[in-house]
């Protein structure tokens, strides 16, 4: 190792130690925090095991730090906002699993290791040592139809004159009796067939992990079905649900549904979500259509003029785009466009800039009383509220910063469950349409 690259693990380590010796004593995710009735009652069952497993993980000496989070895609480096939480039950693609998530400190040499070595040494670094907690801690008929991980590390590509790093997430998903299973299984030979019929991610792709080789499997050679010994099949999850950031299927939230790092890596990194019980409606509803958000205008359409004509003002709601139902990539949304009081010169501030500060100081403040005024029963799963901000006297002198937020979480907020960032970590911000990453603090 040069002295360049010692410096920078050393620095990566002593930053993990930090971390770790100024994290509080180990919280677990409150049942009271989840609205799914299924996932609540598995929190409250199993609450005293999660807690034992989450205190376990802490004490176990991985070969580099190891940090339980809650929102991978979280910068580690904030360590005030971090949500060391990292283990919850959550619904997803109508099934209930305990999955866990974290930050392995790892800073692997993308020229040393391809995608599946990494892969495979974190899998087998960290993924193999927590099963092997959960199979001492969770009794093996817990009541989920599946384990999860989510586990995000550093890719880095050693440059003439600098490290150039990104980060990387592994996502597996398996089946409860397979998770286990695993540890008991002779071999490399047994446990692999366990991987080929699970369902395995790195940055939003599927692919077919190969422990201890080089190159991953080719997944059109493992199809899209595994088979068990006893001869029954279980089938991939697939590519789009598990870029699924929050419960609501819009396309938007797929790209970057983990985390958007800052310097991605050379290939280009980026991360899938498995969904957050904190952001997940009660249960799965029938799909919604065009008619739906028809029917609803008309229901709502007396209210909504309503609205705009009492206190449209208030609000700055805009006239000539009223509120209004839609249907947007197969799901339900009451759309809002509000002109923003607060002016910005574009030569003098940022994008990133420009949209914290139409959260912090127009949006936010007015959230709680703008939604109570909306209708009880909305039928809808998301609230879209377009911002317009002013530009001074420039040429291109506006521009649209839209927030897209699960209504769940917006009552979370407005009922001072979680804090703004929260909000916006578990949303869509787009600017002119371009979806960005927006940390509050960092850009103020």
């Amino acid at each position: 190792m040069n002295c360049r690259n010692r410096a920078f693990a050393n620095a990566l380590l002593g930053f993990a130690i930090v971390l770790l010796a100024g994290s509080s004593a180990p919280a677990q995710v409150s049942p009271a925090e989840i609205a799914n009735p299924k996932l609540k009652a598995a929190e409250q069952e199993y609450l005293p095991q999660l807690r034992s497993l989450q205190h376990a993980i802490g004490e176990t000496q991985f070969p580099l730090p190891f940090i339980l989070t809650r929102y991978v895609g979280l910068d580690p480096g904030r360590q005030a906002s971090l949500d060391t939480r990292g283990i919850e039950f959550v619904y997803f693609q109508n099934r209930v699993l305990l999955k866990t998530s974290g930050f392995y400190t790892a800073a692997f040499n993308s020229e040393q290791l391809t995608k599946n070595e990494r892969a495979s040494r974190t899998f087998q670094e960290v993924i193999v040592p927590i099963l092997r907690l959960i199979a001492h801690e969770i009794p093996p008929d817990v009541k989920c139809d599946g384990i999860a991980f989510e586990i995000a590390y550093h890719a880095r590509a050693p440059r003439r004159d600098s490290d150039f790093e990104g980060r990387e997430i592994l996502a597996v998903v398996l089946d409860r009796a397979d998770a286990f299973a695993f540890l008991s299984e002779p071999g490399n030979e047994q446990r692999q067939a366990i991987l080929n019929r699970s369902g395995i991610y790195l940055d939003a792709q599927p692919m077919g992990l190969a422990l201890g080789q080089k190159d991953a499997l080719n997944l059109e050679a493992l199809g899209d079905l595994g088979s068990r010994e006893d001869g029954s099949t279980t089938s991939r999850p697939s590519a789009a649900a598990l870029v699924t950031r929050v419960p609501i299927a819009n396309s938007r939230l797929a790209p970057t549904a983990l985390s958007s790092p800052a310097h991605a890596a050379p290939a280009g990194i980026e991360a899938t979500r498995i969904i957050s019980p904190s952001v997940t409606d009660a249960e799965p509803k029938a799909a919604a259509s065009p008619a739906d958000a028809e029917r609803l205008q008309a229901q709502f359409q007396p209210q909504l003029d309503a609205l705009l004509k009492e206190d449209g003002a208030k609000f700055h709601l805009v006239d000539y785009a009223p509120p209004s139902f839609a249907f947007d990539h197969k799901q339900l949304v009451l759309e809002m466009t509000l002109r923003n009081s607060l002016a910005f010169e574009k030569g003098t501030s940022s994008i990133y800039k420009r949209a914290a500060q139409s959260f912090d100081l127009f949006l936010a403040p007015q959230l709680k009383a703008l939604v109570t005024k909306l209708p009880e029963d909305l039928q809808v799963n998301v609230l879209d509220f377009s911002v317009l901000n002013r530009l001074g006297s420039e040429k291109d002198g506006s521009e649209a910063v839209e927030f897209i937020f699960p209504l769940r979480t917006i009552r979370s907020f407005i009922e001072d469950e979680i804090t703004g960032q929260d909000l916006i970590n578990q949303s869509v911000v787009l600017v002119n349409g371009v979806r960005i990453r927006l940390d509050l603090e960092l850009v103020e």
